[in-house]
């Protein structure tokens, strides 16, 4: 098994290791922080009406989310989202110092994003037939899809978390 230590003779390596790209839990936290100031932007734009009208058909056709209309129309759904989205972003910075925390923010925006990828296959005119059908993504679909990734990125930090918790 190669180590760190015996490849710090290829160039490549030292030269990456010299910057501190290879430095312990370097991932981990960059991406704990783009959670952090997606959540926060994602979150900002909940508070405008152009975004109440822009939610609609996702909250419209989403399975786990439909309910926020009845229950808070357009407005309040958004605001609902946006405060959501801002605690869980608030949760996972102070994740940073306190894994607990931390893992709370990682089950809210695990959450957050089971709820948006299963809007995926309900989505209205999400696949454009014209082109063939699936995989061609049309409409508001392919913005969903980056949500599949954040889920990944989500259950990955509620797991080293919990693992940084036990180790504890």
């Amino acid at each position: 098994m190669t180590t760190l230590s015996t490849t710090v003779h290829n160039p490549l390596v030292r030269a990456l290791h010299g910057t501190g790209l290879l430095a312990e839990d370097l991932d981990y936290h960059a991406v704990r922080a783009s959670m952090v100031i997606m959540f926060f932007f994602f979150g900002y734009q909940k508070w405008f009406p152009y975004e109440f009208e822009r939610l609609v058909p996702f909250i419209s056709n989403g399975p786990l989310i439909w309910w926020l209309y009845p229950v808070f129309g357009h407005a309040g759904a958004s605001y609902f989202l946006g405060v959501s989205e801002w605690t869980f972003g608030s949760l996972l910075l102070a994740g940073f110092w306190d894994k607990r925390i931390g893992i709370l923010g990682a089950l809210g925006s695990t959450g957050t994003f089971i709820a948006t990828v299963t809007i995926i296959p309900f989505m209205p005119e999400g696949w454009d037939v014209a082109a063939g059908g699936f995989p061609a993504m049309t409409g508001n679909l392919p913005f969903l899809m980056k949500d599949v990734v954040l889920l990944a990125v989500s259950f990955y930090l509620l797991r080293q978390d919990a693992i940084r918790l036990v180790r504890r």
